[in-house]
């Protein structure tokens, strides 16, 4: 909206009341700072700029303004302007209800069902527990700064439009990078560049998917994966884990369409899928002609042993791929980068192309350039070696620091990643993390990752963006937190 058009606007909510015009602006100015529209001391337009925008004279505003500075809403200083000088309390945001019933007639079928998945959650950190958040502490800016400058140096043109498939430097250097780490075989050519992997996601669903297809889902697992799944219209089928990962080998499970894994570090329990596993899962999808979709989301972070490689590099080279690959650069550089990517089958890469255009066109070229310097440049693996030392080290203090509350809270094994699952006696998570909210932590529910009963009690317990001492502090919390009798 242009600053003209604000102004003429909250103006126009006082016609019609009988008043005066200097009277009009001044409940027209009251109003907007009382609301929150105009914030602590944010500058108002000089009277002369706010004259001309509202057709009004300058003596008019100007007595406004007087009036204001004696009510106590404005502070005046000579040479400088008018701003605003009360703070009002902000107003809560009203929750919508996005059920499909109170959308009534204006959704189609396919929008009610979206409403009614509710969405995905926004992690907040460096909070304790938020899960899935990287320390944005320890991020090199000054070498990120640096590689900025130089881009745009020599290439201005990165400010414009770009390729909807991906920058070409950072599509090789991904390529590249998983070839090299996690066994994968691609090239360049086969690599989506997307704005996150949500949105890879929810193109796998709507370009894969019709209404009514089985879609076999880790229990417990990713609810942005469900949430993109249910969407498309897909019918979610639970397969349950034991220690080695999904069990493909239930007689009464429907054939699946498409099978969600997370096979290096299964989210949000964390062990690994084993080999035996994989191979059974792939010979499957062969048989049914179906899609796996293998998101890679925290591979990086492995802090026992090496990490098994990637499902995808296990697909026999002469037989059509049927996996399709994910990743993101959210968990190990920063998530408002809004850069992540899929490995497409040779097949999918055109039309996934297409209809990632549609949606938003394409990811900002400079950070996708930046990007390919930070990795070619050897700065990405230098940061990988750092912040896996850091977050191995956190784990260890939080496992220590929760050793006296192993009575009622038990970690989870994990290899690895940005947070750990800690089970909870049954039928205390909702009390716990109601009285653990009291005491300002984040305790993301376990028990809400599934898609069906029973339900494990429990939290996914965040730690890499803390600190050593910020976790033993947010333990101690949890310790004074009082246990339902069971």
């Amino acid at each position: 909206m242009s600053p003209t058009r604000l102004w003429l606007q909250l103006f126009e909510r006082q016609s019609g009341r009988g008043l005066g015009r200097r009277e009009q602006l001044c409940a027209s100015l009251r109003q907007a700072m009382l609301g929150g529209e105009l914030a602590h001391e944010e500058r108002l337009p000089a009277s002369r700029v706010l004259a001309a925008d509202l057709g009004l004279s300058r003596v008019t505003v100007e007595a406004a303004y007087v009036q204001l500075e004696a009510e106590g809403y404005l502070r005046r200083q000579t040479g400088r302007g008018s701003f605003v000088a009360i703070e009002a309390q902000p107003r809560p945001m009203a929750r919508r209800n996005l059920a499909p019933q109170a959308a009534g007639q204006t959704l189609s079928q396919r929008g009610q069902a979206i409403a009614a998945t509710g969405g995905c959650e926004d992690p907040r950190s460096p909070r304790a527990f938020a899960a899935g958040s990287p320390d944005l502490r320890a991020f090199p800016l000054e070498t990120w700064r640096r590689l900025i400058n130089q881009r745009l140096r020599r290439e201005p043109a990165l400010l414009g439009y770009g390729d909807p498939q991906g920058h070409e430097d950072l599509c090789a250097a991904i390529a590249g990078y998983l070839r090299q780490s996690r066994g994968l075989r691609c090239s360049a050519e086969q690599v989506l560049v997307l704005t996150s992997s949500q949105q890879g996601l929810q193109l796998a669903a709507s370009m894969l998917l019709d209404a009514g297809d089985t879609v076999w889902m880790e229990e417990p697992g990713y609810r942005g994966a469900s949430t993109a799944f249910a969407a498309a219209g897909a019918r979610l089928q639970p397969v349950r884990l034991d220690t080695q990962g999904l069990n493909p080998e239930d007689a009464t499970l429907p054939a699946p369409r498409l099978i969600y894994l997370t096979p290096s570090h299964q989210y949000p329990c964390g062990m690994a899928l084993s080999l035996e596993r994989r191979l059974a899962l792939l010979a499957l999808a062969r048989r049914q002609q179906a899609w796996i979709v293998e998101d890679d989301y925290d591979s990086e972070f492995h802090y026992e042993g090496r990490p098994m490689p990637a499902l995808q590099g296990l697909e026999e080279a002469d037989d059509p791929s049927r996996v399709i690959y994910l990743g993101t650069f959210s968990k190990v550089l920063f998530p408002s980068l809004r850069l992540a990517y899929m490995v497409l089958p040779a097949a999918l890469v055109a039309p996934l192309a297409a209809a990632r255009s549609i949606q938003d066109g394409h990811s900002a070229q400079l950070a996708q350039a930046v990007t390919a310097d930070f990795i070619g440049q050897g700065h990405f693996a230098a940061h990988l070696r750092l912040m896996r030392s850091l977050y191995r080290q956190r784990r260890e203090v939080l496992l220590e620091a929760l050793g006296p509350l192993q009575a009622w809270l038990r970690p989870q094994p994990s290899a690895g990643g940005l947070q750990l699952a800690a089970l909870l006696p049954e039928g205390s998570e909702a009390e716990l993390s109601r009285a653990a909210a009291l005491q300002g932590l984040v305790t993301p529910s376990l028990s809400r990752l599934y898609l069906s009963a029973p339900r494990q009690d429990g939290w996914l317990l965040g730690y890499a963006a803390l600190t050593p001492t910020e976790l033993r502090n947010a333990v101690q919390q949890l310790a004074r937190l009082s246990i339902p009798a069971q």
